[in-house]
């Protein structure tokens, strides 16, 4: 089950969002009346989504939002009165992924909670994707280099330095870029 915290001053309104999420088999694990207890509701309850009103004392939904995300990221709309161009522009800066104009009903809530988790999602395996191919191109980066090293040292051929290094990791249990790493802070300045 989705957990949701809800971060709304207006305590009908932030009611209504809790009767409107549970009715559609979200759990409400978080109520908060401003920005400061939104961010330390977010801290203790972990919650998978949040909905934060823009403008609350204390600490707005938007500087909420961006501290919230600093320290877990997680799928955020922002519900507000306001639709200005430059209030939805601030919350897109910070991070937030859906945005919702009051008054709304729940036929516009939970397509904006959904597509916000879907957007989420996406960013994360994109995300998770550009890490994997920076290690990839770093790990070809220490290869090469010791490649380089060794065809220099010993007049191996390409091929030759690559079946060494290969065979010192298959030897040592050890993944092929730490052996070329180790390699080059061996040999790289002597």
């Amino acid at each position: 089950m989705t957990r949701v915290l809800v971060a709304e001053d207006e305590t009908l309104i932030r009611l209504d969002l809790r009767g409107l999420l549970e009715a559609a088999g979200f759990e409400v694990c978080a109520e908060a009346r401003d920005g400061e207890e939104a961010v330390e509701l977010a801290r203790a309850t972990e919650p998978d989504v949040a909905l934060l009103d823009v403008k609350m004392p204390r600490l707005d939904g938007i500087e909420a939002a961006r501290r919230i995300l600093d320290e877990r990221p997680i799928p955020i709309v922002m519900v507000t009165a306001y639709g200005e161009r430059d209030l939805v522009s601030k919350a897109v800066e910070a991070g937030v992924f859906g945005y919702l104009v009051k008054p709304f009903r729940e036929t516009d809530l939970l397509p904006a909670i959904a597509t916000a988790i879907a957007r989420h999602e996406e960013l994360t395996a994109l995300r998770e994707e550009a890490d994997s191919l920076a290690e990839a191109l770093a790990a070809r980066k220490a290869i090469e280099r010791a490649k380089g090293i060794l065809m220099e040292r010993e007049g191996l051929t390409e091929q030759e330095a690559f079946t060494r290094l290969r065979k010192a990791s298959q030897i040592s249990g050890r993944p092929l870029k730490v052996v070329a790493e180790a390699l080059i802070a061996t040999l790289a300045d002597r």
